[in-house]
């Protein structure tokens, strides 16, 4: 990160606010890992048994994707210096496998924007986070809460980086 690039606040924030991320090549030997330890069922882990599946293939776990866009998002700063502080996620859906192969990108947008009543520092900022492939394909679709701070009185701007 830049040094001096400071933090967004809720109020330096807007509805229809995108952000994109850079991309990430998906390899069989992370993906196999990943699946080993944490999902470890033979469509993500067991390539002959894949290819005789209903993917006729290897794919990658849902979870493990979910990591790799968790990734690319903190990795291209939304919040500025901030942190990505989730508070949960409302839906997720995964309506295309990934592939070993596939490469990765996604965009975050604004939704929502709620000041918090019961802690008046902070707001809710709901984004909605589409990954797609190398082929603009849908990979990964959800919707995260983010717990941001709002602006104290004497705290000025920060200029964006786009």
């Amino acid at each position: 990160m830049k040094p001096g690039f400071g933090p967004k606040y809720l109020e330096d924030l807007a509805v229809g606010d995108r952000n994109q991320t850079a991309s990430i090549e998906v390899t069989e030997s992370d993906s196999i890992a990943f699946a080993e330890r944490y999902d470890p069922q033979p469509m993500h882990t067991d390539p002959e048994a894949a290819a005789r599946g209903p993917f006729n293939g290897l794919i990658a776990s849902g979870w493990h994707t979910v990591a790799m866009v968790m990734r690319l998002m903190v990795d291209s700063h939304p919040l500025g210096s901030a942190p990505l502080l989730g508070l949960g996620v409302d839906e997720l859906r995964w309506p295309n496998p990934v592939r070993p192969g596939d490469t990765i990108q996604a965009e975050t947008e604004v939704v929502l924007i709620t000041p918090s009543k019961s802690k008046p520092d902070y707001g809710v900022v709901r984004l909605r986070v589409t990954a797609r492939n190398q082929r603009g394909e849908p990979v990964l679709v959800m919707t995260p809460n983010l717990w941001v701070a709002r602006r104290t009185a004497t705290e000025k701007p920060v200029p964006t980086q786009k």
